[in-house]
């Protein structure tokens, strides 16, 4: 398969994208088995409706996790380099709550050959749940 890299002139300050998904308990559950964090808060109903969320509440690094789609899929996209991130969790994501997941490009420094990316993903009611600053590079090409 021939994938076409991203380069900085694909890119330009102010260029955004998103991405919608709703989390499911199956996200959760895959969540667990790869990461083995059985906090109760995450996995027992019981003990999450006795804390002041009132119910479990989705790991906030499954959320989070959605930037490395955003980084891989979108902007910058294919052939894209994960170099960092920020987060700030800001409100807690429940099962069925629908994430709007945005990047916007706020800086291309082709000299140090970053993007510096704002990212941030809302919940349904459009209140931010977590914000952060992505830096990202770009592969230079592929080998024959």
């Amino acid at each position: 398969m021939t994938y076409k890299l991203t380069t900085f002139e694909d890119l330009a300050v102010g260029q955004k994208a998103f991405l919608k998904k709703t989390i499911t308990d199956a996200d959760l559950a895959h969540f667990v088995a790869i990461t083995g964090d059985t906090n109760p808060l995450h996995v027992d109903k019981t003990f999450a409706e006795k804390t002041f969320f009132g119910q479990r509440i989705a790991h906030g690094m499954l959320s989070a996790s959605l930037f490395s789609t955003m980084v891989g899929m979108h902007i910058p996209g294919f052939g894209a380099i994960y170099k960092s991130q920020t987060l700030e969790f800001l409100r807690p994501v429940f099962i069925g709550d629908t994430l709007f997941v945005w990047f916007e490009i706020v800086e291309i420094d082709q000299e140090k050959e970053e993007v510096v990316i704002k990212s941030w993903i809302e919940n349904q009611d459009g209140k931010n749940v977590i914000e952060g600053k992505v830096v990202a590079g770009l592969l230079r090409g592929l080998k024959e």
